[in-house]
């Protein structure tokens, strides 16, 4: 096996040759954009395309945040997001700049979206085409097949509700909050999406398959708001898609866009702290002592870091390191990402392995905060849809299993090796024969890195916890309740993880950030 001998993505390439590009415009108001996620890309597009000069700075050497890119041994592994859903949001970026998002980025839809492959040996697939899910219910529970049909229903409403009409709204005001709390009773979003799953359907492999999706935004399906309920509608009504060439391509692709804005990006240029000049933000110092200035400041590093590190004379009023502390993060993330030097064609490029225990399970991650022994993982294949993300012959994969965040005190430095071994030997035994001689190329990313490389509060692998007393008005606010002109994009800020959230985050700043001309 070899280890992670070569280093992350260079920064996306500058402008072809020959091609026109305009230059920073000391004229126009200036933002600065700490962090270049995915949220910190679509803001600083989003400020660009309204008069900004904007500057994003990463302190990392390469461009994405969690969405990352690993290169090694002549694979390519997507660090974080592996799958893009409502992908009109990506695509009105490329038309606030005037061009088509197909032109620079390809889109291949999955069928199946997935594959759940439950312990007693059953497996469904989940995919868009509404008959044949009917089908697969039928299949694993003939009894429930009116029940998931009332359920869809619900998600349905949940989507028009709780993503097309509130998702890009601002919810800086109590007042806001009153305002949709009729909306929340009438959908009962005080429930769990388990309990809501579980009025509808009563085999418990079927409660699973349409109740996990909170974990893909860093929720517990158990405490989770019934309102994320409406990710199963979403998923069906504008697909899952595979970015051809991986994730990365996005990154590249925003990255073009705010050059040809006449923006700039700079990696490894680490904030150390947002300047202050009465009470509003007015530019930032870097760690090497350098200052930038800025009319205003947009940050998509962790909005707990932001409030913790970022503003250090100030006096906090609501996000206090009290607040923040009593506070429920989300769960950690242990990842392996390995390529082998054979392929594995019967296997999905996404598929779900669900262990003996759901609910047990769940609890030892988010209450009782204990690595169990048991584990359910997450598989991604690119290979399956993109060959080119391995050498000619081989697999690429990664997997991914929830585990607790850093308030458990887990030593990942003793335990990831064990814990990565246990991992192969349950995939060698079930979808992945043969794995532990087939691996040619490995590295492992636990909450310790989180931590680390992308300065997450407690190592936790999507912020706050998506609980209904932590959403809306109740997440750090988009437009900062504690300084002016400072601004919140990301999983940690309104309306959360994900990759339709992080880019509905910046798409609020239109509603809440003046007009460049306003500030000129």
């Amino acid at each position: 096996m070899l280890n992670a001998a070569t280093l992350d993505a260079a920064p996306p390439p500058e402008s072809p040759p020959g091609e026109a590009r305009p230059g920073p415009d000391p004229a126009r108001p200036h933002a600065v954009v700490i962090g270049s996620g995915f949220g910190g890309l679509a803001a600083a597009v989003r400020l660009g395309a309204r008069g900004y000069r904007v500057t994003v700075l990463e302190r990392l050497p390469s461009l994405g945040g969690r969405a990352r890119v690993h290169r090694q041994d002549g694979f390519t592994f997507d660090a974080g997001p592996t799958i893009v859903t409502a992908p009109q949001l990506f695509a009105e970026l490329w038309t606030l700049c005037g061009r088509r998002m197909e032109d620079d980025v390809t889109l291949r839809p999955l069928s199946p979206f997935y594959r759940i492959h439950f312990d007693d040996g059953a497996q469904f697939a989940c995919s868009g085409d509404a008959a044949a899910m009917r089908a697969e219910v039928t299949r694993l529970s003939p009894g429930d097949l009116a029940g998931y049909e009332a359920f869809m229903r619900m998600s349905e409403t949940l989507c028009r509700v709780g993503f097309e009409e509130l998702g890009d709204q601002p919810f800086g005001a109590p007042r806001d909050m009153l305002r949709v709390l009729p909306a929340l009773v009438r959908l009962g979003a005080w429930r769990s999406v388990h309990a809501l799953v579980a009025r509808h359907v009563r085999d418990d492999r079927l409660r699973a398959a349409l109740s996990f999706h909170p974990l893909l935004i860093g929720g517990n399906p158990f405490a989770a708001s019934a309102l994320y309920g409406l990710i199963a509608h979403l998923e069906r009504r504008w697909g899952v898609h595979w970015v051809m060439g991986g994730t990365g391509r996005l990154v590249e692709g925003l990255a073009g866009l705010i050059r040809g804005q006449g923006g700039t990006l700079r990696c490894g240029a680490e904030v150390a702290e947002i300047l202050l000049r009465d009470g509003r933000a007015c530019g930032v110092r870097l760690a090497d002592g350098a200052t930038l200035a800025a009319d205003i400041v947009v940050s998509n590093a962790d909005s707990a870091w932001t409030y913790r590190h970022l503003l250090p004379g100030l006096r906090r009023r609501r996000w206090t390191d009290r607040r923040l502390a009593r506070a429920r993060s989300s769960m950690g993330l242990f990842v392996w990402y390995f390529g082998t030097r054979r392929r594995y064609p019967a296997v999905d490029h996404h598929s779900i392995l669900l262990g003996p225990r759901y609910r047990g399970l769940l609890d030892d991650i988010f209450r009782r905060r204990v690595l169990p022994a048991d584990f359910s993982l997450y598989l991604h294949r690119p290979t399956a849809t993109d060959p080119a993300m391995a050498p000619p012959g081989a697999d690429a994969f990664y997997a991914l299993v929830p585990v607790p965040h850093l308030g458990a005190g887990i030593d990942w430095a003793r335990e990831a090796e064990p814990f990565r071994r246990a991992i192969a030997r349950r995939l060698s035994a079930t979808l992945l024969p043969g794995l532990e001689d087939a691996v040619v190329t490995s590295r492992v990313t636990t909450p310790q890195d989180f931590a680390t490389d992308l300065l997450a509060y407690r190592g936790a692998g999507f912020g706050l916890e998506p609980i209904l007393t932590q959403s809306a008005w109740f997440r750090p606010h988009n437009r900062s309740e504690e300084v002016e002109r400072l601004y919140l994009v990301g999983a940690g800020t309104h309306p959360g993880a994900g990759l339709p959230g992080v880019l509905s985050s910046a798409r609020i700043l239109d509603k809440v950030v003046p007009h460049a001309h306003a500030l000129a």
